[in-house]
């Protein structure tokens, strides 16, 4: 009912309450995640294409629901922290897994396999289909998973997919040949893009700098973030994320940016019979200002704009506006519009619970 609700300013202050009393009853505790199934895992490792230091950290928030969530963040800050607000309505939903990339290194084959075996673990061990929720680099992780996982002829035994503002190639952020990022995080990554670009400490700082006043900016509204947070639940998220990126190693950005510039675009004319990605129901979110982030031809937001279905049969595309006179909704803003995504997310899972219905009988 809340979630129903939120998009109207009166049911805010209502909604906030309840969510600060329940996160101080019961504060959000993710705990560590060990697999029971890990055979895909072991197969990469096994034929050295990724090392152990590569693998993401799993935690886990476990609950009684039918529908668990599976959560990869974007390049920062780590998933706990992206979904801080929204991870209220998912555990109603079910338990919630975070995946959060290490700090010294990134190897995608080992991310796809660590999906690959927490699944099968889910479909198997405890008769689930997760929803895999991912967000801006995140996002792309998943279709890269889907991707590979159609390539391998294996369909994962998923609920459903949402991806929050994709970005899933090179070429979401920075245009190809352009002397100039017109993004601002397309400035922080082309050096690393760059090829035979050496990235020095001071290319390494100056990232840093970028996505910590992406965060600051936003945490400055300060009339938005007392409907959304108390003030030590501001300061613990604010110090957690920028702890993110200050210890994010060299060798584990360059080797996020080399993932992202390995990753096929998305086309939604691909003929070599590697579509659709998934039967599952699919919800793609975008921002109305993604300006900051996604490049103007992304790709991807082109295949989505395009040819939805080819890509996601039982897909939907959203695009998610502030209020009013209020802030433009950003890239990726989970925590800083939380008001404004929860609606379609509340609403596609609903939809979930409906679709069961008739299975079910």
């Amino acid at each position: 009912m809340l979630a129903a609700f939120s998009r109207f300013s009166p049911a805010q202050p209502l909604h906030h309450f309840f969510r600060a009393a329940g996160y101080k009853l019961r504060p959000p505790r993710p705990l560590p995640h060990t697999p029971a199934i890990t055979p895909a895992q072991t197969e990469i490792l096994a034929r050295g294409e990724a090392a152990l230091h590569q693998r993401a950290t799993v935690l886990c928030e476990r609950r009684f629901g039918s529908t668990p969530t599976i959560v990869l963040g974007g390049f920062v800050p780590d998933s706990t922290e992206q979904v801080f607000l929204l991870r209220g309505y998912l555990l109603r939903r079910g338990s919630v897994y975070y995946l959060n990339y290490p700090r010294g290194g990134f190897s995608p084959a080992l991310i796809c396999a660590q999906l690959d075996d927490l699944v099968t673990e889910l479909n198997t061990l405890h008769g689930q289909q997760p929803v895999v929720f991912g967000v801006s680099f995140g996002a792309g992780l998943v279709l890269e998973w889907l991707r590979r996982s159609r390539a391998a002829h294996r369909s994962p035994s998923i609920g459903g997919v949402v991806l929050v503002s994709p970005v899933a190639c090179a070429a979401d952020i920075v245009v190809p040949g352009e002397a100039k990022a017109s993004t601002l995080i397309g400035r922080a990554l082309k050096p690393y893009l760059d090829s035979g670009a050496t990235v020095g400490p001071e290319v390494i700082h100056r990232s840093r700098t970028i996505f910590a006043k992406i965060f600051e900016a936003g945490a400055q509204n300060r009339e938005t973030i007392r409907s959304l947070l108390t003030a030590g639940e501001l300061l613990q998220l604010r110090d957690r994320v920028l702890a993110a990126i200050k210890d994010l190693e060299p060798l584990g950005a360059c080797e996020r940016v080399d993932a992202l510039r390995a990753m096929p675009p998305l086309s939604p004319w691909d003929t070599a019979g590697r579509l659709p990605l998934a039967t599952a129901p699919a919800l793609v979110l975008y921002a109305e200002k993604e300006s900051a982030v996604i490049a103007v031809g992304s790709p991807t937001r082109t295949a989505f704009d395009s040819a939805l279905q080819a890509i996601f049969p039982h897909g939907e595309l959203k695009v998610v506006s502030g209020a009013p006179g209020g802030n433009a909704v950003q890239h990726a803003s989970l925590i800083f519009h939380y008001f404004q995504f929860l609606p379609p997310v509340a609403a596609f899972y609903r939809s979930l619970k409906a679709r069961k219905l008739p299975l079910a009988a």
